[in-house]
């Protein structure tokens, strides 16, 4: 029997524990006016929107990491549906336009590594290289073509060396659009009687709007044309580029979240803008207060949570998770894998980097210190960790 054999009945265990977890949330998730009923309507209306807003979240929220990618590949209609079965509480899209101006669902503009599009030879020529957010990239990327050539290519594993199980999908999914997601998401919440949370990212915001193909416009269109455009629905609004979330927040009402990589770098509109504040400066009590002036939330690499030292084992925590809360921010940190190759150190298996392991003792980590939330590739494992500590399962 094959390792990959062996994971099969270990997934049918979790995602039957995960169903359960998420079952014991679900009056949170469903909005609530419908299973207890205020003395008055005008308690009846607060509880309402506030039980539809994004507080009412089960915590921690496990936030499917582009869909359910430790098992299908990343953002396709079937990481997402595959991420909705397993009970994840939301769902994240990244968002980057077509030529002719749609919002596809793409980790990255470059599509050289999640599609087939290098076995198209009528799109040989498309190959180039680009600048983008000051990295040189070579390949094809969505920028230069338009929608429907885009459908004609079909989605692929973005690290076939590490999830080789992936593979067996590859050329099932197209890439979707965006809006497509949000007919899917309403479809899915009819059925299931609850409101489908969507946790959607512009990419590289500064350089497409350079290009004329600004971001923030289509998608709040799009969240206006379905109804996600209010204070109290279900979607979050997230960016490594502060502005991006700031021109959001200007255009619709939802939760905006920053995001946060290295506390040397730099977010590219600060690069383009000459602001010379880095993420170290973000995560001070005051850049914290001045994220809270336009958003409810940040999303910081999980090494802004707890530090690894050298060998590259888990520290102690930072005062990140004290002073964001302080600032009336939540927190939703990435991301959580089950692979070796992901895990800090003292939490690794064996020597196969592709191997699981022990992922629960790292989420006990990276969960005790209070974080709101987290993104996971693998949201059955995430939802079990989650109810080790609430006592929710």
């Amino acid at each position: 029997m094959t390792q990959g054999e062996r994971r099969i009945p270990a997934r049918r265990t979790v995602l039957g524990a995960a169903g359960a977890t998420v079952l014991g949330a679900s009056t949170a998730l469903t909005g609530g006016a419908a299973q207890a009923a205020p003395d008055t309507a005008g308690a009846a209306s607060a509880a309402a929107g506030r039980d539809r807003g994004y507080r009412s979240l089960p915590v921690p929220t496990v936030i499917a990491h582009r869909g359910a990618s430790g098992y299908r590949p990343e953002h396709t209609l079937g990481s997402y549906r595959h991420a909705l079965g397993l009970g994840a509480h939301v769902i994240e899209q990244d968002l980057v336009p077509t030529r002719d101006g749609h919002l596809v669902c793409r980790h990255e503009n470059d599509i050289t590594g999640t599609t087939d599009v290098a076995d198209h030879p009528e799109f040989a020529s498309r190959r180039t290289t680009k600048s983008v957010d000051g990295v040189s990239l070579t390949g094809w990327f969505t920028e230069d073509f338009t929608l429907a050539e885009l459908k004609t290519l079909r989605a692929e594993e973005r690290i076939p060396a590490v999830r080789q199980e992936n593979t067996l999908y590859d050329g099932r999914w197209t890439i979707p659009t965006f809006e497509e997601v949000l007919r899917w998401a309403e479809e899915e919440g009819r059925r299931r009687g609850r409101r489908i949370w969507l946790h959607v990212e512009t990419k590289h915001p500064t350089y497409f709007r350079s290009l004329g193909l600004g971001l923030e416009e289509r998608l709040a269109r799009l969240l206006r044309r379905y109804g996600r455009d209010r204070a109290d629905s279900p979607v979050f609004l997230q960016s490594f580029e502060p502005t991006s979330v700031r021109r959001l927040a200007e255009l619709v009402d939802p939760p905006g979240v920053v995001l946060l990589s290295g506390p040397t770098s730099r977010p590219w509109d600060f690069v383009e803008a000459g602001d010379p504040r880095t993420v170290a400066d973000l995560v001070t009590p005051e850049g914290l207060r001045w994220i809270a002036s336009f958003a409810k939330g940040i999303g910081p690499s999980l090494d802004l949570v707890i530090p690894k030292d050298a060998s590259g084992r888990l520290g102690d925590p930072t005062t990140l998770v004290r002073d964001a809360h302080r600032a009336g921010l939540i927190l939703h940190p990435y991301t959580h894998r089950n692979e070796n190759s992901f895990l800090p150190v003292e939490f690794r298996r064996g020597t196969d980097p592709a191997a699981y392991g022990d992922s629960f003792g790292a989420l006990r980590r990276y969960l005790a210190t209070g974080i709101d939330g987290i993104f996971s590739d693998n949201p059955d494992t995430a939802l079990l960790g989650a109810a080790d500590l609430t006592g929710r399962d």
